[in-house]
């Protein structure tokens, strides 16, 4: 089971901003954990993933201005975004794959376990 804390909310254009997601019931060892986002109209669309080695994966469109990081003894994955733009409003999702993240940020079915999403709205 994948678990997302809802850490998203209202910021500014500009800011920068703190996502986590909690693992529950799975673990780095056995699967890759990836962020994705969806925008109101839009499909959802891959951000980022790191895989059970450690290694950052960020899919090219996202290089910049996205990284992840992890606290192995929380259990925890951390999305952080810095210059935010009201483009990045969006619901954001971690989610949970065996397959390679250079695989699941682009084909959002090799997803096997999603979080629930939270709501980032960022302000002009």
């Amino acid at each position: 089971e994948v678990q997302l804390q809802a850490s998203g909310g209202l910021v500014q254009a500009g800011g920068s901003l703190r996502l986590s997601c909690a693992l529950s019931g799975i673990t780095f060892d056995t699967y890759n954990i990836a962020w994705f986002r969806q925008a109101p109209g839009k499909e959802r669309e891959g951000i980022s993933c790191i895989s059970r080695d450690g290694t950052d994966y960020i899919a090219n469109s996202m290089k910049g201005r996205f990284t992840t990081s992890t606290d192995n003894a929380k259990k925890t994955v951390y999305l952080h975004v810095g210059s935010l733009k009201p483009d990045d409003t969006a619901i954001y999702y971690c989610a949970a794959s065996p397959s390679m993240c250079e695989v699941v940020v682009r084909v959002p079915r090799a997803v096997f376990h999603w979080g629930q999403g939270t709501l980032v709205t960022v302000s002009s």
